[in-house]
């Protein structure tokens, strides 16, 4: 096998545990009202089932686990273990026959979620050359916006059967898992993990704590600009993504079937427009192709807010949300952090701002039902929208420039000749 196939197939494995880790978070969102008649659970119950999810506090803790883990012991060892935790919370949700139960099921998931997710970023940024970075994550997003449309395709398909069908959707998740896991034990270590390793054990550089991510000021603006726009901006996609489904139903007054096709139809948009930054992101300029972005996101609010819910408006926060999440901070967080980070501590800060961003969706998911249906979308949404605001001044701020830079060429512009 050549090295560019050899690459290749490397970056499809682990970009495939995105579309397990989207899946899992929709495979929930595309069934919700299901589980919430089937268990009558309230508005309050409903926001703990999405807080605790893969959306939520579950990957937020699994983030903190796994993130120093991919820096100590490799990006690959997370994927002796990680699958395995992820399939048997998939188990318990096919089987959940009360909400407790559910929940139990929607925690361990999301555990796995979170711990998997700053090795795999990580891994995708790294094994890149500086001219395909943005190309080896985008295929990492590409795969993460499969996994919603392949779930509410299912979802539709399987719609006749109720319930069940939501618990098939479950176990086919599994059986991908399966798969996955299998070919993940194929790939190779990071090879830039593994030359900072070889040098350390050799004594030719000195171990580094992981205090100094907070201890170096350059450290403090990576950290501001990676976890403030990634913060922001899945305050919004966490809560689009897991209660859009909801919203749909509860303001637009969409059946089953109208919702699922109308974020099935989301998603195509956004795995399409995801070739916009796999083609174009290491070559235009970064900051304009980020604000046009969040100019969009911005524009997709408004109409979902502050239009009339007709098939227009919907159809129009479709392909704006859409086209926009294709280039959208998740992507930029995942380039930022590999780039402006050294490989000491690349995972831990991974894992370290996915805790944050998890557990703030988290908290926004146990209030956002209630406070949805007492005060109003509307006032709801102009939270939201403002959040977005909030992104696109950190971002339109901080963006640096460091396209068909090295890894190392850009560590040494960070923290100077000697790094």
């Amino acid at each position: 096998m050549s090295k560019k196939a050899s690459n290749m197939k490397q970056t499809i494995t682990v970009a495939m545990s995105n579309f397990l880790d989207s899946g899992a978070i929709v495979a929930g969102a595309s069934s919700l009202a299901l589980w919430v008649n089937a268990f009558h659970m309230s508005s309050l119950v409903t926001g703990m089932l999405g807080a605790f999810s893969a959306n939520g506090f579950g990957a937020a803790v699994g983030a903190l686990i796994g993130g120093p883990l991919a820096d100590k012991y490799g990006r690959k060892f997370i994927y002796k273990y990680d699958l395995w935790i992820y399939m048997l919370g998939m188990v318990i949700m096919t089987c959940a026959i009360s909400a407790p139960m559910l929940m139990v099921g929607f925690l361990i998931t999301g555990i796995a979620v979170g711990a998997v997710v700053p090795a795999s970023w990580t891994y995708l940024g790294e094994q890149a050359s500086e001219n395909a970075r943005c190309a080896s994550i985008g295929w990492g997003q590409f795969s993460w916006s499969l996994g919603p449309l392949a779930i509410y395709l299912l979802s539709l398909a399987l719609s006749p059967f109720g319930l069940l069908g939501a618990r098939i959707v479950f176990g086919i998740l599994v059986v991908v898992a399966f798969v996955n896991w299998v070919m993940q034990q194929q790939i190779d270590e990071s090879k830039v993990w593994l030359e900072q390793n070889n040098k350390e054990k050799l004594g030719l550089v000195k171990k580094i704590s992981i205090k100094e991510v907070f201890a170096l000021k350059v450290n403090r603006t990576s950290l501001l600009l990676a976890g403030g726009i990634y913060m922001f901006w899945n305050l919004v996609a966490g809560l689009n993504g897991f209660f859009l489904p909801y919203i749909f139903n509860k303001v637009g007054h969409l059946d089953f079937l109208q919702s699922s096709l109308l974020n099935a139809v989301l998603w195509l948009i956004t795995a399409l427009s995801t070739s916009i930054f796999i083609r174009k992101g290491d070559v235009w300029n970064r900051k304009s192709l980020f604000m046009v972005g969040c100019i969009m996101q911005i524009a997709a609010w408004c109409v979902l807010v502050f239009m009339p819910k007709t098939w227009t408006s919907l159809i129009t926060y479709d392909v704006l949300w859409g086209v926009s999440a294709g280039f959208s901070a998740q992507c930029f967080e995942s380039l930022w952090v590999t780039e402006l980070f050294k490989t000491d501590y690349r995972g831990a800060v991974q894992g370290f701002i996915f805790f944050v961003v998890r557990a703030g969706v988290g908290v926004v998911s146990l209030i956002f039902p209630t406070v949805m249906n007492g005060l109003g979308f509307t006032v709801a949404g102009i939270v939201l929208i403002a959040f977005l605001c909030i992104q696109a001044i950190i971002g339109g701020i901080l963006t640096p420039e460091t396209r068909g830079m090295t890894l190392d060429q850009i560590v040494k512009k960070q923290y100077g000749e000697e790094a």
